[in-house]
């Protein structure tokens, strides 16, 4: 495994609070922290982000119909194996996976989104 380049200030801890909020407005903001982009010495390949904490996530706020329309759809590769749940059956099971999911999807598709993905803390 290759090692990855070091971060060069020490990483500090933000707390956010869900209530209320749009969840794609909180994920981007989750997401500029957690890579780093609001640092000024913002460099793309270096992992500088810090460590985020969500409270309230049972507290979010869901614009139009996205609650009861919006699909979290996965495929097994087998024939027949598309598994389709709705954002309302995984927010009532857990309300974390929905802000995990939108803030994945913003994060760049590279080496360090696992790391990156570990700073991250939410708590309903």
């Amino acid at each position: 495994m290759r090692k990855l380049p070091q971060p060069k200030a020490p990483r500090q801890h933000h707390e956010l609070d869900a209530t209320g909020q749009a969840v794609g407005r909180l994920a981007s903001q989750i997401a500029k922290i957690l890579t780093g982009k609001h640092r000024a010495a913002y460099t793309p390949h270096i992992d500088d982000g810090d460590f985020v904490t969500v409270v309230n996530a049972s507290k979010l706020k869901f614009t139009g119909k996205k609650f009861v329309q919006k699909d979290y759809k996965r495929h097994s590769m087998h024939p027949g194996g598309l598994k389709v749940v709705s954002m309302a059956k995984v927010f009532e099971q857990d309300p974390g996976k929905v802000i995990e999911h939108a803030v994945m999807g913003m994060l760049p598709k590279n080496q360090h989104r696992p790391e990156v993905m570990k700073r991250l803390t939410i708590k309903a």
